[in-house]
């Protein structure tokens, strides 16, 4: 937070920019908005006619809108200090009532385009964040539905699960070949060649390498005499695409995180350069009128009758002079 800022009629605002923020204020006390905004509330022509018969001070009812911010400007003064960033406003009418009314709303209607300002100054601050979250989590959806639609399509839920298992099945069978090749060659060394069991083991290892030869194929290890298959059963096919896939949703998830932890940070960065006004000196009701001053007025008026007044005697007096 920054030092004490704007001051709005006894309001002060503590913001991280006071200087710009207290000028904006300044402007808008001055603006047709606010007597529009204020003048939806209070009626301000009716407020500043109260004399029946005054030609000099009261407002004309007929007057348009800008007249009665001319008037406006005339009734409520400002000042600013701009070595401070303090605002004071000075608000007249011709009861002190409608006076302290007028005040309460400059005050509640300046809070609300302070509010206005910090909400789109951290909708500002946030705005990229949270457009890299949403592009974050598009991405994470893409990368799992990608992956969801490979395991539908090929029916394994872990390709190095399902290697493994494949592995060990091929390990299996090679074990059941070598025991078959032992098998034979003690029936060869112990019986006849027309033995019938000869020819049961010899089929007996044919259809073990064959089974070998399949399992092979799937890893893409076919032999020169069987050669690779090619098809969706092929396992380093598989499991490129599933570690590219993998990989994808890997990269889509730490991107999310880092998203969420940027849109948090961005939001208390915002939340610590947020805008309020706060009070040190309260709009009051006044005891006494002050103006129109009207023994300033009187005086005043009576100077400037006498210097006319003299004026005129001297040019008569010259012209009869001359004479």
């Amino acid at each position: 937070m920054g030092s004490a800022g704007d001051l709005l009629g006894g309001l002060s605002m503590l913001t991280h920019s006071s200087s710009s923020d207290s000028e904006v204020i300044y402007a808008f006390v001055q603006s047709r908005t606010l007597v529009e905004r204020i003048n939806r509330k209070i009626d301000l022509a009716k407020v500043f006619s109260r004399p029946a018969f005054d030609p000099v001070f009261s407002y004309d009812t007929d007057g348009t809108i800008e007249d009665l911010v001319d008037y406006w400007q005339s009734m409520v003064k400002v000042s600013y200090a701009s070595n401070s960033g303090l605002i004071e406003v000075e608000t007249r009418a011709f009861t002190r009532e409608d006076a302290l009314a007028i005040s309460k709303e400059i005050v509640a209607e300046s809070t609300a385009v302070i509010n206005e300002m910090s909400a789109i100054a951290r909708e500002d601050a946030t705005r990229y964040a949270k457009e890299e979250l949403g592009i974050a989590i598009e991405r994470l959806k893409k990368a799992r539905e990608e992956r969801t639609r490979f395991r539908s399509k090929t029916r394994i839920i872990d390709p190095a699960a399902d290697v493994q298992g494949q592995m060990g099945l091929l390990t299996s069978l090679e074990q059941q070949l070598a025991q078959a090749y032992i098998d034979l060659n003690l029936t060869l060394e112990t019986s006849s060649g027309d033995d019938p069991r000869i020819s049961q083991s010899r089929r007996r290892i044919d259809v073990i390498q064959t089974l070998i030869e399949q399992e092979k194929s799937k890893f893409g290890m076919g032999t020169a005499e069987s050669p690779e298959v090619e098809s969706d059963e092929d396992y380093p096919t598989l499991m490129a695409e599933y570690e590219r896939l993998s990989v994808d949703v890997e990269y889509a998830n730490s991107a999310y995180v880092a998203a969420m932890a940027s849109l948090d940070s961005a939001n208390a960065q915002a939340q610590r350069q947020s805008r309020y006004l706060a009070t040190y000196t309260t709009p009051s009701l006044a005891e006494a009128s002050t103006y129109p001053e009207r023994g300033v007025i009187t005086l005043m008026m009576s100077v400037f009758l006498t210097l006319i007044w003299s004026i005129c005697v001297l040019v008569y007096y010259s012209l009869r002079d001359r004479r």
